[in-house]
């Protein structure tokens, strides 16, 4: 009876620890994604969203000064993404990029960390 009263108390923390990596392993997905993925989309405006990829900045431009504001449109899934420091954008209008950037998304928005025309 000893033996299985030894065997039952191991058993419980390893139940424990087998939870809590689990949990570990579930998360791990969605902190990579908001800790800063590269990722290749167009630099478009708030009023027209993914429709202005690949059209050019002349639109863009347009539409930002007429007071919408920059966002990022995915290119593999054509999302819209509210960008939380514009200013990093502004040279990039219209352009098809990659991106270095830390998402947040509930709120659906973009840091950006680093930008390029996209090759």
């Amino acid at each position: 009876m000893e033996k299985f009263n030894d065997m039952h108390s191991l058993e419980d923390p390893v139940k424990r620890v087998l939870a809590v990596m689990t949990a570990v392993l579930a998360l791990t997905p969605l902190s990579a994604m908001a800790a800063g993925a590269t990722i290749n989309g167009w630099i478009s405006d708030s009023m027209c969203g993914a429709k202005h990829t690949g059209t050019g900045a002349a639109c863009v431009k347009k539409c930002i000064d007429g007071g919408g504001d920059p966002v990022f449109v995915d290119e593999a899934k054509k999302e819209v993404w509210t960008i939380d420091n514009p200013d990093a954008v502004k040279s990039f209008y219209g352009v098809h990029v990659t991106v270095s950037a830390t998402s947040n998304a509930d709120k659906k928005t973009v840091h950006i960390d680093s930008i390029a025309e996209a090759k």
